[in-house]
């Protein structure tokens, strides 16, 4: 049997592709490639202990909400806070307190568009005291 080796690839539909791939080069330092309006994320680039994570939720989930997307997707970031200060900043919608689990930290946010965006630190399993979390 063939199987699966990873995540290829995440590819949206969007409203505005272009302005989208702006806003997210501009406020999480996406490295855009204007001839596909997306980039390649290199597993040698990312954080020790990080993964790619796919899941199948039930259809009546919380977990996605505000959104009425069917999706949603997981960005991992070197540094949380200042990555939801960058997009609320921008005009993004932050989504509840930034949560804190013995893999990593974790906070969310809705883009210009209502896609809801986890962001992820795996290597921030305490909250500095002087952080804010929402």
């Amino acid at each position: 049997m063939a199987k699966v080796l990873g995540v290829g690839g995440v590819f949206f539909k969007s409203n505005n592709h272009e302005s989208l791939a702006k806003w997210y080069q501009e406020h999480l330092g996406i490295d855009i490639d204007t001839s596909y309006n997306g980039t390649m994320f290199f597993p040698a680039n990312m954080p020790e202990k990080s993964a790619t994570v796919w899941s199948v939720f039930s259809a009546d989930t919380e977990y996605l909400k505000p959104s009425d997307q069917t999706f949603m997707f997981n960005f991992v970031v070197d540094d949380i806070h200042e990555a939801l200060a960058q997009v609320v900043a921008g005009g993004g919608k932050q989504v509840d307190k930034v949560t804190v689990e013995s893999y990593g930290a974790f906070g969310w946010f809705l883009d210009p568009e209502g896609h809801k965006v986890e962001l992820w630190q795996p290597d921030l399993v305490s909250a500095p005291e002087d952080s804010p979390t929402e």
